[in-house]
């Protein structure tokens, strides 16, 4: 036996089915706090409780022709609310939670340069720039072209009016130099 809530929510589905404006307004109304309700049951919580209610409303205007009146109507709804329960539990898995914790703050590294890093960086630029003025004019000029100012080997040989082949020889044997160089500067700087 059918209870009179029941009762009447099937009534307003199937005059709304037969085109009854404020039936529908009515049973729409009358849903929100039984949808509500059993949202709250499959554990929506929250704005997602609204977004769960404002989705069966959606779902049931779309499938309002699926319903069979000669059913009970509170299965047919509980279906479609456990179905946008679900939905809305799967979305909000997925989306990134803000935590205000402000102690993480206190406890975490922080992730940018070191003190001091600036005044590395610039030494580290000093010791190639010497070692890169320490090389014959050939490298020299290749390094300088090819791996500071980042030129083509074509522009660099317009530039310098030298070969490919002797730019590539001449970067190769430079970055041998440098390597040796600056290994050995190394060493000296870490006693």
């Amino acid at each position: 036996m059918a209870s009179s809530g029941e009762t009447a929510l099937s009534a307003a589905m199937q005059a709304a089915q037969n085109g009854d404006a404020a039936a529908y307004r009515a049973l729409l109304r009358d849903c929100v706090p039984v949808i509500s309700a059993m949202a709250r049951a499959k554990g929506v919580q929250g704005s997602g409780l609204d977004d769960v209610v404002q989705d069966t409303l959606l779902t049931i205007h779309r499938a309002r022709a699926t319903y069979d009146p000669t059913r009970p109507f509170l299965p047919w709804l509980r279906a479609i609310t456990h179905r946008r329960a679900v939905d809305a539990m799967r979305h909000g898995g997925r989306r990134p939670r803000e935590v205000h914790d402000p102690i993480a703050y206190e406890a975490h590294a922080d992730d940018g340069p070191r003190p001091g890093h600036d005044l590395d960086l610039l030494d580290r630029r000093r010791m190639v720039a010497e070692a890169v003025a320490h090389l014959p004019a050939g490298q020299r000029e290749a390094i300088e072209h090819i791996a500071l100012r980042e030129l083509s080997l074509d522009e660099a040989s317009v530039l310098t009016g030298r070969t490919k082949g002797a730019l590539k020889v001449n970067f190769h044997r430079a970055l041998k130099a440098l390597r040796a160089s600056l290994s050995s500067s190394k060493e000296g700087t870490d006693v």
